[in-house]
């Protein structure tokens, strides 16, 4: 073996020495996906290659009685995860089609040099029933721009097939002991019968790619049910990009099977319109000299009331509302509600930009208060020699001389202007409901119109509400009733589909306030959700400038019927009583570098205690992608299929999408079932999210649209 390794050193030694080009090292990474949605050029086998950071793949592939979706998204350039759903006809004589949520996760130990391959160590379906369970160590080196080769050891399935060697026992899989899923066999990783693996992938040119692979996965599961009849360790596929994020794949498995798979990629970083399509601003107004010493329009009301008129008209047209105003003669002071920018960093040029213009030559201190939900939020303040030396420097430049205070430390806060409130806003627009997952039919929507209407009564105090009509779905076919021994506070969800009446979604008053430097406060009352009612509190510490925050919320709620009127429900379809008192406390915290974590502690809607923890990746551009799991001290037996609560979500501001700015996000939260552990009810605009956007660490994420 020493010779072996001795040889082949010597080999890519002399190599890098006479052919530098063929050896060196690449960053591994790539743009094709395997069968199981992993980012790599082989088929079923894995490989130590990596999408781009943040890269999504959507993928689906099959042959015969298999079909596979898959979601893979670049968490870092080196952590790549994969959620997976699988349907399997006549694997189990239980079950027509058996249905499988898994999860992956693959992490690079090491990168490519010119002499070392690329190494990487992955789990295969870790937290799902195990039924594709495995583990994996893996290496991959580039030989030259087009050829990689892939050697590997695998556990679990993928050491299924000509085993080498044992590193431990470790309990085969079988449906009958699967039970509900969800649990995690630390004490099984990397145990049991192990096998190699290896390929190669060829990129003829930009459209063609070619692989091999010799598989050490057995496929006992189908051997056995009679639906594989695995003759060969052999794979080969084909690789056609028709376009630069689609992918066709054609395969040939195991000597007897023949399938296609189809990938999708996209990155957030990318923006789905490049450059944009807004409005551009109006430029920085610069003083002539002298100007400045001009303070005779102080002495006039009339040229301050016309100087705040034309101030709001300019703001108007920025597309931001001004809601108070102190002009003194160096220092003018605005109040500006955002309703437009999902970037505050751009608001706030802009607002900026507008004082230069309108306000007189002598105002050389510009105060800038944002507002949300009536709160006084932050308060930057910035001189105006300095927007107009700026103007055209790097934005960093002028982040470094932004300071950013909280309005309540500040000192007095302008008084709304007339006119300010009540201010009525309502929108009308399409709605879609969905359901994944169900064994019956994985697939399920509803689609409508929904009206949305708010009153804003004064600072703080906000009435709204959500009506919806279904126009066409089929949420109303669910069959499954749930068979959960817990409060039925989520499964009973299918009930509420049943009417194609007009459904009140919620109708709320809200108030929402300051309570101290530092300090917020929220009182939600009324039809919370679609399924409680009740009265929400919460209070909230989230300093300007600081990364943590600390909340803690109350709640007190009653089941709605199910029609989606005003009447409520004192027992669930079982005939059993709700725990009304539920609530949080919750840590948050800016982990830098596009991370943020997520700690809620405390009893949830049926009764349970226990912790959620949420990690998300954040970018600049407003996208968040996240995943969190739920852990109460109800039992994985009495929770039921699963064992506990978790999943995906994703955040996709649509100015990502539309080019042009907007606070509208489509939001989008993935469970591989929802059961009745470890559940919250949804209040709408909760502090932390309200808050936290108009701060100075989520500014300073997005400062580079400051001067846009």
């Amino acid at each position: 073996m020493r010779g072996r390794y001795l040889g082949a050193s010597t080999v890519l030694a002399c190599a890098s020495i006479l052919c530098p080009d063929w050896i060196a090292a690449q960053n591994l990474t790539t743009d094709i996906y395997n069968n199981y949605g992993n980012p790599g050029g082989l088929i079923d086998m894995p490989t130590a290659e990596m999408a781009p950071d943040a890269e999504f793949g959507l993928s689906v592939s099959g042959f015969d009685n298999y079909l596979r979706t898959q979601i893979n998204f670049q968490i870092t350039r080196r952590l790549s995860g994969t959620f997976r759903y699988s349907a399997t006809e006549d694997i189990n004589p239980s079950f027509n089609t058996y249905y499988d949520r898994s999860f992956d996760l693959k992490f690079r130990l090491l990168d490519e040099t010119r002499l070392r391959p690329a190494v990487a160590i992955g789990l295969r379906d870790f937290i799902g029933t195990g039924v594709l369970a495995g583990e994996y160590i893996v290496a991959t080196k580039s030989i030259g721009p087009q050829l990689r080769v892939t050697g590997g050891i695998g556990w679990g399935r993928l050491g299924s097939y000509a085993s080498s060697f044992s590193t431990g026992s470790r309990a085969p899989f079988s449906f009958a002991t699967a039970g509900n899923g969800g649990t995690i066999d630390f004490d099984e990783w990397f145990r049991g019968d192990a096998a190699f693996f290896g390929g190669a992938s060829y990129r003829v040119n930009d459209k063609l790619q070619i692989a091999a692979e010799y598989s050490s996965d057995n496929y006992d599961l189908a051997q056995n049910a009679g639906i594989l009849n695995r003759r060969s360790p052999w794979n080969v596929a084909l690789d056609y990009k028709i376009s630069d994020d689609l992918t066709l794949r054609g395969f040939y498995l195991y000597g007897s099977e023949i399938g296609a798979s189809l990938t999708l990629t996209f990155n957030p970083k990318r923006p789905a319109v490049p450059g944009g399509t807004g409005d551009a601003p109006l430029p920085v107004a610069v003083r002539t000299p002298g100007s400045a010493q001009d303070l005779g329009w102080t002495t006039d009301p009339g040229q301050k009331e016309a100087t705040i008129s034309v101030l709001d008209s300019s703001l108007d047209q920025a597309e931001l509302d001004l809601e108070g105003v102190t002009l003194e003669g160096r220092r003018a002071h605005v109040v500006i509600r955002n309703d437009r920018y999902d970037m505050s960093a751009q608001a706030l040029g802009r607002t900026l930009r507008s004082m230069s213009r309108e306000l007189p030559a002598s105002v050389e201190e510009f105060q800038v208060t944002l507002v949300r939900y009536g709160m006084p939020v932050s308060t930057m303040t910035f001189r105006r020699s300095d927007l107009e030396r700026l103007e055209n420097a790097p934005a960093s430049d002028a982040l470094a001389l932004a300071a950013f205070q909280d309005p309540l430390r500040f000192g007095r806060i302008p008084d709304p202007l007339p006119g300010t409130y009540p201010r009525f806003e309502w929108t009308v627009g399409p709605y879609l409901k969905t359901s994944f997952f169900d064994p019956d039919q994985s697939v399920r929507a509803d689609a409508g119109i929904q009206l949305s209407a708010a009153a804003l009564l004064g600072r703080g105090w906000i009435v709204s509400g959500a009506v919806t009509q279904k126009i066409v779905g089929n949420l109303d076919d669910i069959q499954r009733s749930s068979d959960s021994v817990l409060p039925r506070v989520r499964s009973d969800v299918a009930l509420f589909y049943k009417t194609n009446e007009p459904v009140l979604e919620d109708m709320t008053v809200a108030k929402y306030a300051r309570l101290a430097p530092d300090f917020y406060g929220r009182v939600t009352g009324g039809y919370l959700e679609r399924m409680y009612a009740g009265l929400s509190g919460e209070v909230l510490w989230k300093p300007v400038e600081s990364r943590l925050a600390i909340g803690a919320e109350v709640n007190y709620v009653h089941w709605r019927e199910f029609d989606g009127g005003f009447g409520l429900r004192e027992r669930d379809s079982a005939g059993r009583t709700l725990p009304e008192v539920n609530g949080h406390v919750s840590a948050y915290y800016d982990f830098g570098n596009g991370f943020h974590g997520q700690l809620d502690a405390g009893r949830y809607l049926a009764g349970d205690w226990g912790a959620t923890i949420s990690i998300d990746r954040e970018f600049a551009n407003g996208w968040r992608v996240g995943a969190f799991a739920t852990k109460t001290d109800v039992s994985s037996s009495d929770f039921g299929e699963g064992s506990f609560d978790r999943g995906l979500r994703f955040t996709v501001p649509l100015s990502w999408l539309l080019g042009k700015p907007t606070t509208q996000e489509a939001r989008a939260v993935i469970r591989p079932l929802t059961r009745d552990g470890g559940q919250r009810v949804d209040v709408r605009d909760r502090l932390y999210p309200v808050v936290r956007r108009s701060h100075q660490p989520e500014i300073a994420k997005s400062w580079g649209t400051f001067w846009r």
